[in-house]
C-alpha cells in the first residue's frame, strides 16, 4: 500500500504538481493529423490540466495557444481563420502561431497596443500520424528514433480514444502481462486467418496456435522486468511445455506509453496522455512491418466502437460498457464483448477518477507496475531538482534509442532468452523500410539461427 499522498504525487498532473512539471519535460500528443483536417481546422483541447485552442493557419503551419483571448477572455475556440492567423471573434484581435499579436482592429488606427500583446503558445508538429505539443520551458527535446517514428505514413495509421479515468490507471494496465489472461479471455478460438487489426486474435510467431488459447490456458506467466535506457522491457513467459514456451516481449515507454505486440506483423505504440487529473487519451500508432497498413480497414474497425468527434466509446459506464451475462458465463470472461479495449476501459475507469492506492494489495504479476512506480518517483525527483528525465533526450542521443524490439511468439524452453531477440531481428531485416536493429540486440544476435 502507499499514503495518499505518495498517491497524489504519481497522479496529479497540474502545472504545479510535481508530476506535472516531469509531464512538461517531453512532446505529448495533443491531437490526431486527421482531426486538423477539413474547412474549419479549429479545435478546443485540454492538455495536463489546462485550456488551449488548437488550429492550422492558411499557410498549413500548426498553433496552439491559450484557449482565452488576453484581450477580455472570450474562447477563441470560436476565432476565425484569415490574415495569417487565429482571430478572436469578440474584437477581431489577431494571433500567429508563435502568439504573436499582429492586428488589434477595434484600436485607434495609430495604436501600438499589439506589439506589447503575446499570447502564451506552443510548438506542434506532425509524428506519426499524430500533433504533438510541448507545454515546458526552453528548448524542446528530441524526439527518439522509435519504429512508428521512423516508419514511413504508408506503414503507420493513428488512433485514440477517451478514457474517464486517471493517466496513470490507464497506463498501469498495459504494463500487466498477467490481466491478458483474464480480462481478455474467450472461451473460444476464432480464425486466426480474420484477425488484421485486432489484437490477441492472430497466431503467435512459430506457431499456429491462437493468442487466445495461449492466454486462456497458460494464465501463471512469469513476468521478468529489465531496466533500460527508455524505461522497462518487460518479458512473459507462458511454459507450454518441456520443449515449447510462449515469449512476449513489450517495453514501457518513459514517461506514460507503451510499445507492445499487436501481430506477427504489427506493433502499437501507445501514451495515456493526462487530459486532467481525472481524464486521458490513449494515442496509438500502428506500425506495420510488412504490407503497407489498410488505414480505411484500421479506422472502419475502430470507428464501430468510438463516436467522433470526441472518441468515446460507444460501450461506457452510461450502459454498463455493454454487460451481457449470458455472454459472460458462455463465451468472453467479461461479458463486455469482443473489442479489448472496452475491457480495458471497464478495468480502468472502475477503479475511479483516481484510484486509490492505499486499499491496493499488490503480488508477484504487478511486479512490472511496482518497479515502474519506483522509475516515476525517481524522475519526478530529479525533474523537480532541475535535473533531464529519462528519456528527455538531445539531438547527440535520440537516435540511441531505437525499436525497441517486441515479440510474441512460441520458442524454445531452453534458448527463448536468444530466440524472441533473433525473432525480432528477422522481422526488421525483411522489412521494406529501414527499421533499425537496436544495437544492444543487433550485439547479441548478429546471425539468425533458430529463428531463420
Amino acid at each position: 500500500m502507499m499514503s495518499q499522498e505518495q498517491n497524489d504525487l504519481i497522479t496529479r498532473i497540474g502545472p504545479n504538481a510535481p508530476c506535472g512539471k516531469l509531464m512538461r519535460a517531453y512532446w505529448q500528443p495533443v491531437a490526431l493529423v486527421d482531426e486538423l483536417e477539413g474547412e474549419r481546422p479549429i479545435k478546443p483541447v485540454r492538455l495536463l490540466g489546462e485550456d488551449f485552442v488548437l488550429f492550422k493557419d492558411e499557410q498549413g503551419r500548426y498553433g496552439l495557444m491559450d484557449r482565452d483571448c488576453p484581450h477580455r477572455g472570450a474562447d477563441l475556440a470560436f476565432g476565425r481563420l484569415e490574415g495569417g492567423g487565429l482571430r478572436c471573434a469578440f474584437h477581431g484581435w489577431l494571433f500567429d502561431v508563435e502568439g504573436k499579436c499582429l492586428e488589434t482592429p477595434a484600436e485607434p488606427a495609430n495604436s501600438v497596443l499589439c506589439q506589447n500583446i503575446k499570447q502564451r503558445a506552443f510548438p506542434v508538429v506532425a509524428k506519426g500520424g499524430m500533433l504533438w505539443t510541448y507545454l515546458g520551458a526552453g528548448e524542446p527535446p528530441a524526439f527518439p528514433e522509435i519504429d512508428c517514428f521512423v516508419a514511413p505514413d504508408s506503414h503507420v495509421f493513428a488512433f485514440k480514444g477517451l478514457f474517464e479515468c486517471n493517466w496513470l490507471q490507464a497506463l498501469e494496465v498495459g504494463i500487466d502481462p498477467a490481466h491478458a489472461s483474464f480480462l481478455h479471455r474467450f472461451f473460444e478460438d476464432e480464425d486466426t486467418s480474420q484477425a488484421y487489426g485486432k489484437q490477441f486474435r492472430g497466431a503467435s510467431a512459430g506457431s499456429d496456435l491462437p493468442m487466445t488459447k495461449v492466454l486462456r490456458e497458460y494464465d501463471r506467466p512469469i513476468i521478468n522486468v529489465e531496466h533500460t535506457e527508455y524505461g522497462l522491457r518487460l518479458i512473459a513467459l507462458r511454459q507450454i511445455d518441456d520443449e515449447r514456451t510462449h515469449v512476449r516481449v513489450t517495453n514501457q515507454l518513459f514517461p506514460h506509453g507503451f510499445v507492445i505486440p499487436m501481430s506477427t506483423e504489427m506493433t502499437i505504440t501507445q501514451w495515456h496522455v493526462p487530459v486532467d487529473d481525472n481524464n486521458c487519451y490513449w494515442y496509438a500508432i500502428f506500425t506495420s512491418y510488412t504490407k503497407p497498413v489498410d488505414k480505411v480497414k484500421m479506422r472502419d474497425q475502430r470507428l464501430e466502437l468510438y463516436e467522433l468527434p470526441d472518441y468515446k466509446s460507444r460501450r461506457n459506464k452510461t450502459n454498463d460498457y455493454g454487460f451481457d451475462p449470458h455472454e459472460q458465463a458462455t463465451a468472453t470472461y467479461t461479458g463486455m464483448g469482443a473489442d479489448i479495449n472496452v475491457h480495458d476501459q471497464w478495468a480502468v475507469e472502475s477503479m475511479g477518477p483516481i484510484q486509490d492506492r492505499t486499499r491496493e494489495h499488490l503480488g508477484q504479476s504487478d511486479k512490472a507496475i511496482i518497479q515502474y512506480r519506483r522509475l516515476l518517483r525517481q524522475e519526478i525527483a530529479k525533474a523537480e531538482a532541475g535535473g533531464k528525465p529519462l528519456l528527455s533526450l538531445d539531438e547527440a542521443s535520440a537516435r540511441a534509442i531505437q525499436g525497441p524490439a517486441t515479440m510474441d511468439g512460441i520458442g524454445p524452453t531452453r534458448g527463448w532468452e536468444t530466440y524472441w531477440m533473433e525473432v525480432d531481428v528477422k522481422r526488421r531485416r525483411g522489412a521494406p523500410w529501414a527499421a533499425p536493429v537496436p544495437a544492444e540486440i543487433a550485439a547479441k544476435v548478429p546471425h539468425l539461427t533458430a529463428a531463420e
